[in-house]
């Protein structure tokens, strides 16, 4: 319950008529108690985005912040690149800040960007460990 101690007269635009009506005075002089959360029905309200904090949804937690998850968890990892040339498998970190390149046929796998690396059209990828 929310307690509102005003000094002087008690005027207070922001509440309703019926948290006017349940004003009590104090017993110290000059000031008045509102108990506006109470008269408001604040007590019996519920919120729309109740979740369960020790068991949150798995696509809540991925999108939350990698800092502030459950269990702290970064949101990059390796992968395993097919090269769409000859086939061949290259690993590469999904962050990657650098362009990677196929060790054979010098075709490029991935162009780095601002966050995530993106892969070159036609290059099929798998998560690797987990």
């Amino acid at each position: 319950m929310i307690i509102i101690a005003i000094k002087g007269r008690f005027e207070p635009s922001f509440c309703s008529s019926r948290a006017r009506e349940s004003v009590v005075t104090s017993r110290v002089p000059g000031f008045y108690v509102a108990a506006a959360a109470a008269a408001q029905g604040f007590d019996k309200m519920v919120l729309p985005n109740d979740v369960d904090l020790l068991n949150p949804p798995a696509e809540l937690e991925k999108r939350r912040h990698k800092l502030k998850r459950l269990v702290q968890s970064p949101n990059s990892f390796f992968m395993d690149v097919k090269c769409q040339g000859c086939f061949n498998i290259t690993t590469v970190f999904s962050h990657s800040q650098t362009v990677v390149v196929c060790g054979n046929c010098q075709t490029v796998l991935c162009q780095p960007t601002g966050g995530r690396a993106k892969l070159t059209e036609g290059c099929s990828f798998r998560r690797k460990g987990d």
